[in-house]
């Protein structure tokens, strides 16, 4: 359970440099970063059974859902961050919710 988090952990990374390197944008490079750390750190949880993983993960996937839905709506989905921000945080939204739903009936 904790592979999932440990890739949007690399994905947010990678996604937040690449804004940094071809646009110098400091927001993407701090927000990858950040949320990077916290799906490593939920991994990290999940990893060693350890309490507040799960919600964790849930929690960032969550937020990276609204995020691209945010930035999504006013261009209309047509640009790809948005689309990618919304994939990966739906995807790992339903994904640590059905887990959720699995340890917590």
């Amino acid at each position: 359970m904790e592979h999932p988090a440990w890739t949007l952990s690399g994905l947010c990374v990678i996604g937040g440099s690449m804004g940094y390197l071809r646009k110098k944008s400091v927001p993407s490079l701090a927000a990858g970063l950040i949320f990077g750390g916290i799906y490593a750190y939920s991994g990290y949880l999940l990893h060693n059974n350890a309490d507040n993983g799960l919600e964790l993960a849930l929690g960032a996937s969550s937020v990276l859902f609204a995020t691209g839905l945010i930035r999504g709506f006013p261009s209309r989905f047509t640009k790809p961050v948005p689309v990618v921000l919304t994939v990966l945080g739906g995807l790992g939204s339903l994904y640590y919710y059905k887990k959720y739903k699995e340890f917590y009936p």
